[in-house]
């Protein structure tokens, strides 16, 4: 017979006191470290994230005159035939980049998965991830937000919920080092770029069925 092996996830209150525990699936927040694949994982989603709009000049587009700058031989100086040239100074470039290029890593979604699952665990052992009841706020005012996150005692988290709620939207996006996201948004980048990562009880189970 099968037996579910369940891990225990810090619940908090208001106040940032613990006040109980959360069971949560083994599977997603029990997982061993794996380095590799983290390192893996934040590569690949920042190489995605790249625009890719850089440009830079040919030796045929840089601004130039075609004259030749001095006469082949006679003068004791290396010959040159144009100051577009690669080695001069505001020359071209040999190979130069353009906005063509593509920076897109793929991950294979087990591999995601199981990454996902990996930091989300290594997050549990080492403190960074606690539970509220709920994420909600009376009115769309910065201040009364930013009490309620003095009040849990944090100055860099993120908060996953299963909903965005307007005040809540409202109310956060002007904080320094305060995200709010939907647990659907999630990513490797920010669950490993805030010191804290608060998770509603909603939200601990939307994570658990998209990636457990």
């Amino acid at each position: 017979m099968w037996q579910v092996v369940v891990s225990k996830l810090k619940l908090i209150n208001a106040n940032g006191e613990v006040a109980g525990n959360v069971a949560a699936s083994d599977a997603l927040f029990g997982r061993e470290y794996n380095e590799a694949l983290v390192h893996q994982l934040v590569t690949a989603y920042l190489a995605n994230a790249r625009s890719g709009n850089r440009a830079q000049k040919t030796r045929a587009e840089v601004h130039h005159s075609t004259k030749k700058p001095w006469r082949q031989k006679g003068t004791g100086r290396a010959r040159s035939g144009m100051t577009s040239s690669p080695i001069w100074r505001k020359g071209g470039r040999a190979f130069p980049n353009k906005p063509d290029e593509n920076f897109s890593q793929k991950v294979n979604r087990k591999m995601y998965r199981a990454g996902m699952a990996t930091i989300l665990s290594q997050l549990v052992r080492d403190d960074r991830l606690v539970v509220v009841e709920d994420l909600t706020v009376d009115s769309p005012k910065t201040k009364a937000f930013a009490e309620q996150v003095k009040k849990l005692g944090m100055d860099q988290v993120l908060f996953l919920t299963t909903q965005l709620d307007e005040n809540v939207f409202l109310s956060s996006r002007n904080l320094h080092n305060v995200l709010v996201l939907e647990a659907q948004q999630a990513d490797p980048y920010s669950l490993l770029r805030f010191k804290k990562i608060v998770v509603t009880k909603a939200a601990v189970a939307q994570l658990e069925e998209q990636w457990a």
